[in-house]
């Protein structure tokens, strides 16, 4: 039975490696299908610090491995890392600091 919980917010990502592609039902894309699952289900900033994590588990190399794996960009992964290692945003409720992401669109009234 799947809860709510770990029901996924987002599309899955399919990861393009050479692994994947030549072995679908291998141990690696078996890991990186596992990988994105969870990913799917984070929001912003726990996907960007959970990614970090991930790379800086597999050492050199570990940040492209990681944006090959999950579709996020090298830059989203270092942050994620820079939070870690500084313990930034790890209690905040806020998922973008103040003032981020789109702008709100104003209401236009029609004239009537």
């Amino acid at each position: 039975m799947v809860t709510a919980d770990l029901l996924v917010h987002r599309a899955l990502y399919k990861c393009p490696c050479a692994e994947c592609r030549s072995q679908a039902r291998g141990t690696a894309a078996l890991e990186h299908e596992a990988i994105n699952r969870v990913m799917g289900t984070l929001d912003e900033r726990r996907r960007r610090l959970f990614a970090g994590l991930l790379a800086m588990h597999r050492g050199h190399g570990g940040i492209l491995t990681l944006a090959e794996i999950t579709g996020l960009s090298r830059t989203t992964i270092r942050r994620g890392i820079d939070e870690l290692q500084r313990g930034v945003g790890l209690a905040d409720e806020r998922v973008r600091r103040r003032g981020g992401g789109r702008r709100r669109v104003e209401k236009k009234t029609l004239m009537s």
